[in-house]
């Protein structure tokens, strides 16, 4: 990965149309989205691939009246993501989480299976009843899969563009998310940036020593 190149990009918001992820990138990103980490590994979230035409209207159809503007940014790109996370965490959910473990076999001695579900439940205890902030909690796990999953975009040479313009309700309701136990959190647009638009000024950011305090 070319960090220095990263640096001085810019994030693409206008892509061509013309061009398509090839399906074996596709499914390379989303295996590593597949794998992404989550705290305590709890997998808050599921993943709307958007793939067709009809699919990519749909999800621009319902972006909201004041996110129109973002609707051409969806019908030109390649696939659109939305993120999911869920509304909740009932037993059921952190109870399937442990059963693949197990299946899997992350620990392979099972006293420290045991060990590892006692001290997730009680992290879980702690967020729910203590910090109150589940949900805010889980957000975060899909906001860290986001952001990894663009810095892979890159290195397969695709350009990924987050999108936080839309009306959650609107596509919640449009794709039946809701009915599943989750609701959207962001969008994420990939494709091949237009030649014809692309940004060759430089980027802007604070300086060096505004930014880092060394203790």
């Amino acid at each position: 990965m070319d960090l220095d190149k990263l640096m001085g990009k810019h994030l693409t918001r206008y892509f061509d149309p013309t061009r398509t992820i090839p399906e074996d990138t596709l499914q390379q990103l989303l295996k590593f989205l597949r794998s992404t980490p989550t705290s305590t590994n709890i997998q808050p979230n599921h993943f709307y691939v958007i793939a067709t035409p009809e699919g990519k209207q749909q999800l621009a159809d319902n972006l909201g009246e004041r996110f129109q503007d973002n609707a051409g940014k969806i019908l030109n790109s390649s696939h659109t993501i939305i993120l999911t996370t869920r509304a909740d965490l009932p037993d059921s959910h952190v109870e399937a989480v442990f059963s693949k473990e197990r299946a899997d076999g992350r620990f392979p001695e099972p006293a420290k299976q045991e060990l590892w579900e006692s001290m997730t439940r009680d992290f879980l205890n702690l967020r729910n009843y203590g910090y109150k902030d589940v949900n805010h909690w889980m957000e975060k796990q899909t906001y860290m899969a986001l952001g990894l999953t663009m810095m892979a975009a890159a290195e397969l040479g695709i350009e990924a563009m987050p999108l936080e313009g839309f009306d959650p309700a609107s596509v919640d309701k449009a794709f039946k998310i809701r009915e599943t136990g989750h609701a959207t959190t962001v969008l994420l647009a990939l494709g091949y940036p237009d030649p014809n638009k692309n940004y060759t000024n430089p980027i802007s950011r604070f300086d060096t020593d505004e930014l880092f305090t060394f203790v």
